[in-house]
């Protein structure tokens, strides 16, 4: 900031002190403010199915979008499940699909240095190939998705901003699986396309989280319906629905979602195709999808979003590759 001031001024910051008899930081004590920088998001990806089966393991993404190492599992190993922020920089991933128990409704919380809690039992009905975003500013939502029990739903679940996973909201909008969820605008989400268990199976629509957590009614189709697609929040308004399987192909589009919460039409995939990729966001305004499955091998690859929405060409992947993942913000 006082680079900026001496831009401005052409003087150096130091004989604006020497004017005044003040330096920078007598400056900010004065007006009640200590200038820290921007808080940049970090990120965490976790669980999933690799080549060896369900896995437990975590990544760490760090504030310049770098996907760490593979973490050892603390929580049960685990596919299907998803990941939202809650609090301030922490996270929880919940619900999933194990080998023994089938579906579950266990949870783990991250704290801020992207640190896996170990299994909390789990509240409401247990199920996988859900989707899960933030609202509100500090809590967070988990819905629809698919159980053994009851097939295909569209209940929700609300998350406290202590982490607390909330009973069973009844469901609004079409009960579908394998969808995406992301948030846009200043503290509200969108859950998007999807798919059903019978004609036209994959679902372009989308339905919208006000920042009390109410979910509204099904907005028609504009993106090509398609499922197992990854959804993540970009500049600091903004969403954008990546990958997934479409229908007729293994390729995809992505589309924007506005500061309003409107889908914007396809726009080709960069990258390599596949689904069941993790997305979260990483510094500032930007994100990153990771992980997935071509439809021919699992993948580690990576791709970041960049602050107005451009999704850049593949990095090599690190980590386990896997798919049917979570993923959500911590830190920042």
């Amino acid at each position: 900031m006082a680079n900026e001031i001496e831009k401005l001024n052409t003087i150096a910051i130091t004989n604006i002190e020497k004017f005044n008899t003040f330096s920078d930081s007598d400056i900010e004590k004065i007006n009640g403010f200590e200038f820290t920088g921007v808080a940049l998001k970090t990120g965490i990806m976790g669980f999933g199915n690799g080549d060896a089966g369900r896995v437990g393991i975590t990544n760490l993404i760090s504030n310049v979008g770098v996907v760490g190492s593979d973490v050892s599992a603390v929580g049960s190993a685990r596919n299907e499940t998803a990941a939202t922020e809650y609090g301030t920089g922490t996270a929880i991933f919940a619900f999933g699909t194990t080998y023994s128990a089938g579906s579950v409704a266990t949870s783990n919380l991250v704290n801020s240095s992207g640190v896996v809690a170990s299994d909390t039992s789990g509240v409401g009905e247990a199920r996988g190939l859900l989707a899960a975003a933030a609202y509100g500013t500090d809590k967070g939502i988990f819905a629809y998705g698919e159980s053994g029990s009851s097939g295909i739903v569209s209940l929700s679940n609300l998350v406290s901003n202590s982490g607390v996973v909330a009973s069973d909201t009844s469901g609004v909008g079409t009960a579908r699986a394998s969808l995406c969820a992301t948030e846009y605008g200043s503290d509200t989400a969108i859950f998007a396309l999807g798919y059903i268990g019978s004609s036209p199976y994959y679902l372009g629509m989308s339905n919208l989280v006000n920042n009390s957590g109410v979910i509204a009614s099904d907005t028609s189709a504009v993106a090509t319906g398609r499922y197992l697609p990854s959804g993540v929040k970009y500049s600091t308004d903004k969403g954008i629905l990546l990958q997934g399987i479409a229908a007729s192909t293994d390729g995809y589009n992505t589309n924007k979602v506005s500061n309003s919460g409107v889908v914007a039409s396809d726009v080709g995939g960069v990258g390599t195709a596949r689904y069941g990729s993790g997305a979260c966001e990483y510094g500032s305004g930007k994100g990153i999808v990771a992980y997935g499955h071509t439809g021919i091998v699992q993948s580690a690859i990576s791709n970041l979003v960049s602050d107005s929405g451009v999704v850049a060409a593949d990095v090599t992947g690190v980590g386990t590759a896997r798919h049917r993942m979570g993923a959500a913000n911590t830190g920042g």
